[in-house]
């Protein structure tokens, strides 16, 4: 009640419903872009390594599908806890607490380090896993040859992972864009003059493909690591700030919240992933065909996974605030943005099924030699060497005779 001739203060009109969902929907896709490019970039990585591996010919691809199967297994059991790193920072970047935004991406370089170490070891028993999965002695070889130049990839991809989310969840995600765009040319060029021994290196075929891969992942680690100290407004948070620092608590959160995580992508990839066993079974050409239309279901992944990753920056940013109503509109956003996205990216590639295909097969198309890439002859069948490096050595296998590039899922770079 006012007494008469009071003047009350207007209060400001809430915004309409409508303009506060597209307000979130708006920001939700400036956060996902550079995130769902950054992915893509990943991707371009993956299918320029398998563009060349492919002119080793049908056995190599063959080989590199199976070596993912096992890369897969590791990879995805760290990938949970870098992811983690999302939430936690960004609900402490909602909060306004930088020294636990730093401490986040701590425990997550922990666990890439704790988790990677036993993980690449046992990548090195990769040829004995397949050969007793049913896999020609001959595939499980060459796969483990591919494996012996990934064995250290692992950690730094990881490690670019883990500082990747803290980028997003800071609200900068531009900078991982960058990198990944300009390692995309220099890991051309590296995994080019390793298989094929150019400009004076060693010819190395599948291990010079792993090694490019290892270069890279250790490049783009070290680049991002270097942006975070050096540029703005990363520089702030001084993220190896006292990283010697003991913080068990937040490292058993992280792992609270990132083992499930990797459970959830085991199950999911490994459904589409554990059909190249069943595919090597048949034989190496259903494999490579195989490693085609996952390459094509990975592309398409990407773009709800960036979508998702923003979303993950959202809600932790309105749980730090506090704020619950706009929690719960951060995350029915971005759940309706990907599905949009996907039903129209689903409906691209049911109208150009026929053709994507050959984009693929562009190789054998042109008429490209057929017999490329793998040494002229053999190695002789050998559990192992004695060397100091322990590398397996090939048991005889022919020289390919096929061309067609396959690509890989997503896995690490």
């Amino acid at each position: 009640m006012t007494l008469p001739g009071t003047i009350t203060a207007a209060t400001p009109a809430a915004p309409p419903e409508r303009a506060v969902w597209r307000a979130e929907i708006i920001e939700t896709v400036k956060l996902a872009w550079p995130i769902a490019l950054t992915q893509l970039g990943q991707i371009a990585m993956m299918t320029t390594d398998l563009a060349l591996i492919g002119r080793l010919g049908d056995g190599a691809i063959a080989a590199v599908g199976l070596a993912h199967l096992i890369l897969f297994v590791g990879f995805v059991l760290g990938m949970g806890p870098v992811s983690a790193v999302a939430p936690l920072a960004a609900q402490a970047f909602g909060a306004r607490e930088p020294r636990m935004v730093r401490r986040s991406l701590r425990v997550g370089l922990w666990a890439a380090v704790m988790l990677g170490v036993p993980v690449n070891v046992a990548q090195l028993w990769g040829e004995d896993i397949l050969i007793a999965a049913g896999q020609s002695s001959a595939t499980a070889a060459l796969a483990a040859r591919y494996l012996t130049g990934l064995a250290w990839s692992m950690i730094p991809a990881w490690c670019f992972i883990a500082v990747r989310n803290f980028m997003g969840a800071v609200n900068r995600p531009e900078p991982a864009l960058w990198i990944t765009i300009a390692a995309i040319p220099v890991n051309g060029l590296i995994a080019y003059a390793l298989i094929n021994g150019a400009f004076g290196l060693p010819r190395l075929d599948l291990l010079g493909a792993g090694l490019a891969t290892t270069l890279v992942n250790i490049a783009m680690c070290a680049a991002a690591i270097w942006i975070c100290y050096t540029r703005r407004p990363f520089k702030k948070y001084r993220v190896l700030g006292r990283f010697w620092r003991t913080d068990w608590e937040l490292l058993r959160q992280l792992m609270a919240i990132g083992l499930p995580i990797s459970g959830a992508l085991m199950l999911e990839w490994g459904l589409f992933s554990s059909g190249a066993l069943l595919m090597g079974w048949i034989g190496t050409t259903a494999l490579a065909a195989h490693q085609i239309a996952l390459q094509v279901a990975t592309i398409l992944f990407m773009v709800p996974f960036g979508i998702s990753l923003a979303a993950t920056v959202r809600v932790g940013h309105a749980v730090g605030r506090g704020d619950p109503v706009a929690t719960r509109r951060a995350g029915f956003g971005a759940i309706a943005l990907g599905a949009a996205l996907m039903v129209a990216m689903t409906a691209i590639v049911v109208a150009f099924r026929d053709a994507i295909p050959q984009l693929f097969l562009a190789m054998i198309a042109s008429g490209a030699p057929r017999r490329r890439g793998l040494p002229p002859r053999s190695c002789s069948s050998a559990r192992a060497s004695s060397s100091p490096t322990g590398c397996k050595r090939l048991p005889p296998v022919p020289c390919a005779g096929s061309t067609t590039p396959a690509c890989r899922c997503c896995l690490p770079r």
